[in-house]
């Protein structure tokens, strides 16, 4: 079998209202979307999304005439040209659902089959009052979803907390709360200081006593003496990163000293769904937890789950989800049904060979750029 060619829709979906993420300086004005097709000599067509896969013209010989199922070496190629300034993650998605579809296998079933389905939590996006967020959390909580993950902008702290407050009284010890600060990286332009060590570390702590389950992306990756202090003094909180973090001995060194509870590397954005296992099995052989980051689309959120799910992450997995503005149906407006959680809360991993990906062609053609 050879890759014959590979090819891609790039989508845009307009929203109105923009939408404002916590993590964004700027408004989104629309959801964009990159569809990758590895096309094969064989008629097996593998597809995987994510990241622009901008400037992959200038690399794509690389990859013509290959085996697909050489995935070893179509991952080192991938790093090679990430190195000089993209980010080709998607292609190795596109790859591993053409090998789960020649094996006739999901793809979890490749990396371990440990779970045939994970629970997930609801991510939410924005940044809402107190009340406001006890109601999507309410709601959350009817349409199965057993935790919730909180942001907290740096510079509205007082309003954080009471979000987080009013969301455990309102719903109990029985519903977990995760909180993520969204200090470790930074969207394009936003050349903001993070939050310092000292406020962070106070803000840990009041965290902490609200029972949180973990606070993640507290301090900048950077900062690994950071980390572990606020480990150190909070030993009743779990601290979690990583969804972003690119390189993988630097992961790795994360791993030897000990610095995160919950390692959260993202498939699609960050390291890859190779990589990805090699060091969720590492942080569990430290027994420590992988619960990788999933803000794509639904075909990010497929490739996470399987790598998840064939290594056995949890206790959770993210699930974005913040309606009335952050839906599965407006994430996933190129698929012919959403990626939804189950009555239960779970996410179920698809069955079917390859990932389980099946594109709306009528929405691509709409909103193909």
């Amino acid at each position: 079998m050879k890759i014959v060619d590979i090819t891609f829709d790039r989508l845009r979906l307009d929203l109105d209202p923009p939408l404002r993420a916590a993590w964004d300086p700027e408004p989104r004005r629309h959801f964009d979307a990159t569809i990758v097709r590895v096309h094969t000599d064989e008629g097996v067509t593998g597809i995987g999304s994510g990241d622009t896969m901008a400037g992959f013209e200038q690399v794509k010989h690389l990859f013509l005439g290959e085996d697909p199922l050489d995935i070893v070496r179509h991952v080192k190629a991938i790093e090679t040209a990430n190195f000089h300034g993209g980010s080709y993650w998607p292609l190795e998605v596109a790859l591993w659902d053409i090998i789960g579809k020649v094996a006739g296998l999901p793809v979890s079933a490749l990396f371990g089959n440990s779970a045939k389905s994970l629970r997930a939590y609801a991510s939410s996006a924005e940044l809402k009052p107190p009340e406001e967020r006890v109601e999507t959390a309410l709601r959350a909580r009817e349409a199965g979803f057993r935790a919730m993950k909180i942001r907290i902008d740096r510079d509205r702290i007082g309003e954080g907390v009471a979000a987080v407050t009013a969301v455990r009284e309102a719903l109990g010890a029985d519903f977990e709360i995760m909180v993520d600060l969204n200090q470790s990286w930074r969207m394009a332009g936003d050349t903001a200081a993070a939050t310092d060590l000292v406020r962070t570390r106070r803000l840990v702590r009041q965290l902490s006593e609200l029972d949180v389950f973990w606070v993640e992306e507290p301090l900048p990756y950077a900062d690994i003496d950071g980390f572990r202090a606020l480990r150190a003094d909070n030993p009743g909180v779990r601290i979690a990163a990583g969804e972003m973090h690119h390189s993988v001995p630097e992961l790795l060194r994360y791993l030897e000293a000990d610095v995160l509870d919950v390692y959260q590397m993202d498939v699609v954005l960050a390291v890859g769904m190779h990589r990805a296992r090699t060091l969720a099995e590492l942080a569990q052989l430290k027994h420590r937890a992988f619960t990788p980051h999933s803000w794509t689309n639904g075909i990010g959120v497929l490739a996470n789950l399987h790598v998840s799910a064939g290594v056995g992450g949890g206790p959770y997995f993210e699930f974005p989800w913040d309606p009335p503005g952050w839906t599965p149906e407006r994430r996933d407006f190129m698929l012919a049904e959403p990626v939804m959680i189950t009555s239960a809360g779970e996410l179920e991993v698809p069955q079917t060979p390859g990932l389980g990906i099946r594109l709306d062609e009528e929405a691509i053609d709409r909103w193909r750029l």
